[in-house]
Parts: structure tokens; C-alpha cells; sequence
């Protein structure tokens, strides 16, 4: 992928999981990437070393994307880095589940801060600095916005939002020949979602078309297209990549 070379990008929630195999991806493909984190300072710095030692170009950015602040001066560092952000992977995410009698406002603010605000201000953030040229952002939405599981209306809500505003600014952005567009994924396997394949894993095989769990890279792989020339004609869309799961 040649066109990614010299590409500037910004991966949040980047330090693990999910982010981390998006920043391995892009780097692999001649991209430079900001890999933003909040609290793994470790993990980012070494991601960042595994990319260099390769032969890659990658810069570590601590930032808590629920305030607005700290997203600003998260960009501004990636910017600055770069000289410009060609692409926006909005992967940072929390999802605790609690039933309805547990719901607390902290446990509300929390999520929706994070994962709906958090995007919208990474967005804010990151356009003015993307090339006349255009621009691509991918948000991260869930399977769970479409199809809920008890115990998780406050994340699968919050991630519906994310639905809902990939499909908005792919409208306020396209004139600026920028795409928006989401992947709601199913359970992937990371330290994230542990537990559950632990106590559903099987059930989730079962179900599934493709007989396994998800892996990170079956997602990076999505990111990949999405951020590339080959989606020029796909904005306001969010793919599922749940293996097909029933």
C-alpha cells in the first residue's frame, strides 16, 4: 500500500488492543503514527520502539480524550510532529457493563465522556489540520449498538451515538472531500474482553460463521481500507465486522 507512505496518523487508544494492531498496520505500510493513550505510557513507548525497530515512525502521546482540552493538545502534538494528520482512527473506548439498578452518573459520564465526546473532539481537533486534498476518519462503533446484551445499555448507547455521528459529519465533511465512516466490531480478542470470552466464548464460536474469535488484525485490516483510496466512495457508513455472528 504506497499510497499510505508519508501519511500522517493518529490512532487513539492506541497503546493496546485493538489501537495497538491499527498503529502496527499503518506503520507497516509506510504510515508515521501518533499513538495517544491515557494511562499506558509503558505499553505505548515500547509499541512505539517495536514500530522504529522496524523500520517505522511512530510518536507517543499521552492525553485523556474525555476532555476537550486534552484531545486539542493531543492533535496540536501529532500536527506539529507531522506537519499535518491525513487520517483519524478514533479507537479509544471503555465499556464497563452494569445492570440498571447499578447505573450511576459517574458510570454514565464516564462512558459517553470517552467514547461519544472523546470522538467528537478529536474530530474538532484533528480537521482544520488535515490537507486540502481530503482526509479520513474512522470511528470505532460496536456491534452492540445494534445489538444490545443485558447489563451493557450505557456502552451500547454511547456507541450508538458513534453511529450517529459518523453519519452526520460525513455530511458536514465531504465537501472537504473527507470521509467518516465507523467499524462496529463483534468480540474481538483482547485483555478488554477477557471475561467474556471466558465465560461465552464457545457460545460465540458456535454462533459464528467463521468458528473462531475475532483477532485485532481482522479489524486493522478494515481500518486499512477504510483509511484508504479504495473507500473514496464510502462515507457515513459503519461496516460490522463481527465474523458474521447470528
Amino acid at each position: 500500500m504506497k499510497e499510505f507512505a508519508d501519511k500522517a496518523v493518529i490512532v487513539t487508544g492506541g497503546s493496546r488492543g485493538i489501537g495497538a494492531e491499527i498503529a502496527r498496520a499503518f506503520a507497516a505500510v509506510g504510515a508515521r503514527v501518533a499513538i495517544v493513550y491515557r494511562s499506558g505510557k509503558e505499553a505505548a513507548e515500547n509499541l512505539c520502539s517495536e514500530i522504529a525497530a522496524a523500520g517505522g515512525d511512530a510518536v507517543a502521546v499521552q492525553a485523556d480524550i474525555s476532555k476537550p482540552l486534552d484531545a486539542k493538545q493531543a492533535v496540536e502534538k501529532a500536527a506539529k510532529q507531522f506537519s499535518k494528520i491525513d487520517i483519524l482512527i478514533n479507537a479509544a473506548g471503555i465499556g464497563p457493563y452494569l445492570p440498571l439498578a447499578g447505573i450511576t452518573e459517574e458510570h454514565y459520564r464516564d462512558i459517553f465522556d470517552t467514547n461519544v465526546l472523546g470522538t467528537v473532539m478529536m474530530i474538532q481537533a484533528a480537521v482544520p489540520h488535515m490537507p486540502e486534498e481530503g482526509g479520513r476518519i474512522v470511528n470505532f462503533a460496536s456491534r452492540l449498538a445494534y445489538n444490545p446484551l443485558p447489563g451493557s445499555s450505557i456502552y451500547s448507547a454511547s456507541k450508538a451515538a458513534v453511529v450517529c455521528l459518523t453519519h452526520t459529519y460525513a455530511r458536514e465533511l465531504g465537501a472537504k472531500n473527507i470521509t467518516v465512516n465507523a467499524i462496529a466490531p463483534g468480540v474481538i480478542e483482547t485483555d478488554m474482553t477477557r471475561d467474556i470470552i471466558a465465560q461465552r466464548g464457545e457460545g460465540i464460536i458456535a454462533q459464528t460463521p467463521l468458528h473462531r474469535i475475532g483477532q485485532p488484525d481482522d479489524i486493522a485490516g478494515v481500518a486499512l481500507f477504510l483509511a484508504s483510496s479504495a473507500s473514496k466512495w464510502i462515507t457515513g457508513r459503519t461496516l460490522i465486522a463481527d465474523g458474521g455472528l447470528n
